[in-house]
């Protein structure tokens, strides 16, 4: 077993998971840059006007999301009150700190990002294709904040790579060997940055690597979420499930009817 002992908190009330959160903010930022610099058909103002307009609307969404999910478990499973907060009956606290979703964030600067589209000169599936390793490369980096903090944590595991955490301002449950999922998240946000990387220029229409991510990342999630803890949303599973399903209802009928290969450049040179 692996003992993590590290203390969540880095300094004053900071923990380390927003420090990582910030990181990968600024990572994904400088990704864009970086494929204009590479020559991408956007300008620099165009990606920090992205920037001005999608973390906000990420960070709305998010907060929506887990609004309705706190909501929904309130009222399906009363006996969970003493772990929760019913936002129907406590609207004072929606906007206390925490409780946002990584779906929500995806999904929420997409919709500011698509809006912001249409009073601009940018193709909003080219800009999300450019934009989709580095969203989940920020992922990556983003539970590497997770593993430190404890949140986002696994169900009880015999396994030899199973982690237990010993500080006492951890998220997670002391002493007790649980599977370290945001590990195993960490892992498959890296395979997936890779094969984007391998995917890109050799599919159209623009979007199609954008959508390509989100079916990945929404099977990742239904599949991971059995092996996390948390509270059940609908039929048992929990909300980023429910959203997971919802996704790949659009993305794969999309991807099936729309999305066609084509040689990249690379295969012709």
């Amino acid at each position: 077993m692996i003992t993590i002992g590290i203390d969540p908190v880095a300094f004053l009330n900071v923990r380390w998971y927003g420090i990582f959160i910030a990181l990968a903010i600024v990572v994904l930022v400088l990704w864009m840059l970086w494929q204009v610099k590479k020559g991408a058909n956007l300008s620099y103002d165009t990606i920090f006007t992205g920037v001005l307009v999608g973390i906000p609307s990420g960070i709305v969404i998010s907060k929506l999301l887990h609004v309705i999910d706190y909501i929904v478990i309130s009222k399906l499973h009363p006996e969970l009150a003493n772990h929760i907060v019913d936002y129907s009956q406590h609207p004072e606290q929606i906007f206390s700190g925490g409780g946002l979703t990584i779906y929500g964030a995806v999904l929420g600067a997409a919709l500011g990002i698509w809006v912001y589209s249409k009073f601009s000169h940018f193709q909003f599936g080219y800009i999300v294709d450019l934009v989709a390793p580095g969203i989940i490369l920020a992922q990556a980096i983003g539970r590497v904040g997770c593993t430190i903090n404890g949140c986002c944590y696994g169900v009880p595991t015999s396994l030899p790579w199973g982690v237990i955490y010993a500080h006492p301002d951890s998220f997670a449950p002391l002493g007790v060997a649980i599977h370290p999922t945001q590990v195993y998240e960490l892992i498959f946000c890296l395979i997936v940055f890779a094969v984007l990387l391998k995917l890109r220029g050799r599919f159209k229409p623009d979007g199609s690597i954008f959508l390509i991510y989100l079916s990945l990342y929404s099977l990742w999630r239904i599949g991971i979420d059995f092996l996390r803890e948390g509270t059940p949303f609908l039929l048992g599973l929990h909300q980023a499930q429910v959203t997971a399903i919802i996704v790949l209802a659009i993305t794969i009928p999309l991807l099936v009817y729309k999305t066609r290969w084509i040689k990249a450049e690379s295969d012709t040179e």
